[in-house]
């Protein structure tokens, strides 16, 4: 095979895989846009979108602030066709002041799913659920509760 041949692209599991383990776990925020599509949409709870690479980057800027040390650990991954289903659990310290809250110093722990529908080998549209209230209510109580 020939060196100048382009790369096969990324499977949606390998999209799923990356997202969470580098873009998310190592901060490797280079590789948004090579697993992003440009116009990608991304569906979060409460009727908010974000678009485009530039959009998610503001997305996680907001949530390291808040919760710097963040982990995804990756449950369960299921695919079908050019669609991806993550399971994840996010486990952090709320360490940082952000999202309207004062840092408590607290663990925070919480699960959800994504799910990537995917073209090319980068995500084109995506949807989040996770239990954004339980995370809220956790960051507003106080620090000693």
């Amino acid at each position: 095979m020939r060196k100048d041949i382009m790369a096969a692209a990324l499977s949606p599991k390998e999209i799923g895989l990356r997202w969470f383990n580098e873009v998310w776990n190592q901060r490797a925020t280079h590789l948004v846009p090579e697993l992003m599509a440009p116009d990608a949409i991304g569906h979060l709870e409460g009727g908010q979108d974000i678009i485009g690479p530039e959009g998610f980057l503001a997305f996680q800027a907001a949530i390291l602030q808040t919760l710097p040390d963040v982990q995804v650990e990756v449950l369960n991954l299921l695919t079908e066709g050019d669609h991806v289903s993550v399971f994840w659990r996010v486990s952090a310290k709320h360490t940082g002041d952000g999202m309207g809250f004062t840092p408590t110093g607290k663990a925070v722990s919480f699960h959800g799913s994504t799910w990537f529908r995917c073209k090319d080998g980068k995500f084109v549209e995506g949807w989040d659920t996770w239990n954004q209230g339980a995370l809220f209510t956790t960051l507003a109580s106080p620090a000693n509760s």
